[in-house]
């Protein structure tokens, strides 16, 4: 299924402050850290934790917080479907950015090994 206009507008305008609680309360429920989160968000967008940190604060979109990401040269090897859309045929820069995200949160939360999530083995 592809993605919309309407969806790629969506997803891009979404504060990523707004995500990452979702994401905190998610992996630590599953028995993951906060720590291990940031090493997979780093992973795939350069970011370091004040980085990150700052882009919360001054609540950057979707679009704001993937303008300057150095995105991982791996993240081509994330696949699968998230959200109903499967990752490969989303052609939409910040939509598949936001989905890779949304993948490796799943991922971690799920107790997949990190070497698996970042795509290392």
């Amino acid at each position: 299924m592809s993605t919309t206009p309407e969806h790629d507008a969506r997803v891009a305008k979404l504060i990523f402050g707004s995500v990452y609680p979702h994401y905190i309360t998610k992996i630590v429920k599953k028995g993951r850290t906060k720590e291990e989160l940031h090493q997979v968000l780093t992973w795939l967008t350069g970011y370091d934790e004040n980085q990150l940190e700052n882009l919360i604060e001054k609540k950057a979109t979707m679009e704001a917080f993937f303008a300057n990401a150095n995105i991982n040269p791996n993240a081509h090897l994330i696949k699968g479907v998230i959200c109903g859309y499967r990752i490969e045929d989303i052609e939409t820069p910040v939509t598949k950015y936001a989905r890779y995200m949304d993948k490796l949160v799943d991922e971690l939360a799920k107790g997949r090994k990190m070497d698996k999530i970042l795509r290392q083995a």
